[in-house]
């Protein structure tokens, strides 16, 4: 029966060798019998710009051009990690960017697909940053500065944010529900895929007296999290680093 993957919040990095592993193993074994691919966003750790070429880089982009070139379409919303990703990487790794929230007609059944932080509107700070980041001025402040000034701003960057998460509670680094209604509303949907959160979970809904669901992806620091969608049924599956 034909199908689709959906993957969020690899947070790749050069350190950490076993996420990108797992990684390939899945892009070479397992999605190239899948309809197509969605990165919902947060694959990479961190991504200061795409003149940023080394060997990691290139390697990843290779994995996922290479599931590209065997049929299989490939598409990328961006998350709060990985934002300034453009055009060039999107080539060389043979994927197509979304928008921030796009409805798909998942067989027969409109779905609407977004990274997700836009929904977790309780962590204030973090929306203030959101806002600036997707701004039309701020990343081409952002990608004008030397690679080394961006590494250094990324590296800062990530070690307040971690400061900053864990003072912050559970509560308020989950979605708000309030706004995964109006999002789905909005839409006019009854089903929604996001990450972010690194909860995964299918939970069920109800909008407007009708049924709904809401399905979350997992974070990859563990182990692959990939969901798995066709007609008849709704699969997360983990797959074990090696």
């Amino acid at each position: 029966m034909p199908f689709t993957y959906f993957i969020s919040d690899l947070h790749l990095s050069a350190d950490r060798d076993d996420i990108n592993q797992c990684l390939f193993t899945f892009l070479s074994e397992q999605a190239p019998q899948a309809d197509a691919l969605y990165v919902l966003g947060d694959l990479f750790e961190v991504w200061i710009g795409d003149d940023d070429q080394n060997s990691f880089t290139l390697s990843i982009a290779k994995a996922f051009n290479a599931l590209g070139q065997s049929g299989v379409p490939i598409y990328f919303i961006h998350g709060n990690r990985d934002f300034l990703i453009r055009q060039r990487f999107a080539k060389q790794a043979g994927f197509k960017i979304l928008p921030e929230q796009v409805v798909i007609d998942l067989y027969g059944d409109p779905t609407l697909i977004m990274h997700g932080d836009e929904l977790c509107t309780k962590d204030t700070e973090y929306q203030a940053f959101r806002k600036k980041a997707r701004s039309w001025w701020w990343p081409r402040i952002m990608l004008s500065l030397p690679l080394s000034t961006r590494r250094k701003l990324a590296n800062k960057g990530r070690a307040t944010s971690k400061q900053k998460q864990s003072a912050l509670s559970a509560e308020i680094m989950d979605v708000t529900s309030e706004e995964v209604i109006t999002y789905m509303q909005k839409f006019a949907v009854k089903k929604l895929i996001h990450g972010h959160t690194h909860r995964p979970a299918i939970h069920p809904l109800e909008i407007n007296g009708q049924p709904a669901q809401r399905i979350v992806l997992g974070d990859w620091y563990d182990q692959g999290s990939i969901l798995k969608v066709s007609a008849a049924a709704i699969e997360l599956k983990q797959q074990k680093f090696s």
